[in-house]
């Protein structure tokens, strides 16, 4: 079995690299056994904090990015 590699560059988001690294650090915090309902809970919790008018991570994450 072949695996064709390509030496294409990809531009992640602006904020994603410190979205996931969120992620990241309270899955190794909590070890959750169920990272994926872990991570959906997580994130939801973001997305409420942004839509009651607080931070924003990725607004944030991005600025801390530049």
């Amino acid at each position: 079995m072949s695996i064709a590699y390509s030496n294409t560059n990809m531009r992640v988001p602006a904020g994603f690299r410190n979205l996931l690294e969120g992620l990241a650090q309270e899955v190794l915090r909590e070890q959750p056994t169920n990272v994926v309902a872990f991570a959906a809970q997580h994130f939801q919790k973001l997305l409420e904090q942004r839509e009651a008018g607080g931070t924003d991570p990725v607004a944030w994450g991005a600025m801390l990015e530049d």
